[in-house]
């Protein structure tokens, strides 16, 4: 397999964490989805990493599709359970980390990438406010729960420790650990497993 990706998006974080923890063999293939010279459009018509590129060529796109495919493919370390309850509770904290990361970038994009005169402090605001709501809602969800879903890891973990990596990355100033000390817990624990630090993006 495949992953074309860049180190900098929490969505290829994300699947390259559950890469690990599965012990799936893979090459990462890095490409700028924002250069005119990209290859993930050949692959994705949606232009965005992750892209995965499977043996016969088949292109499998969304960090949320690749992650359940790649839980199909070795019994180690379950990290999605069966359909039921226990799955949709896992799909919830899955969106939610997501929805953090969508929220992020959005807001890096609007003051990093826009041109000044067209950017929006509005815009901005708006995308902040989803990610303190987010955290919110989140450390109160975990509690003094070991992880987000009890006592083992699963995808719910990755995703948020994903996210929370995110906002270390682009979003330093929101000082997320100051309220959310159920979430940061949970982020010390997350950062010192191997498939985290070996995952960690460069500083920006």
């Amino acid at each position: 397999m495949r992953l074309i990706g860049s180190l900098t998006s929490p969505y290829v974080r994300k699947v390259r964490i559950v890469l690990a923890e599965k012990k799936l063999d893979y090459e990462l293939v890095l490409d700028d989805p924002w250069s005119s010279n990209t290859q993930t459009t050949a692959y994705n018509p949606l232009g965005k990493v992750p892209c995965l590129i499977l043996d016969e060529n088949e292109a499998l796109f969304d960090s949320r599709v690749i992650v359940e495919y790649l839980d199909t493919l070795s019994p180690v370390g379950r990290l999605i359970p069966p359909p039921g309850r226990e799955r949709v509770a896992v799909k919830r904290w899955e969106a939610t980390a997501d929805g953090i990361m969508d929220a992020a970038a959005a807001a890096f994009m609007e003051t990093h990438r826009r041109p000044e005169p067209q950017r929006s402090a509005d815009w901005v605001k708006r995308q902040t406010a989803k990610i303190h709501a987010a955290l919110d809602y989140m450390n109160g969800l975990l509690g003094e729960q070991p992880y987000c879903t009890g006592v083992n890891l699963c995808l719910a973990d990755i995703a948020v420790g994903a996210a929370l990596g995110y906002l270390d990355l682009r979003s330093p100033d929101l000082n997320w650990r100051a309220h959310h000390a159920n979430l940061a817990r949970l982020a010390e624990k997350l950062d010192a497993r191997p498939s985290f630090v070996s995952t960690r993006p460069p500083a920006a």
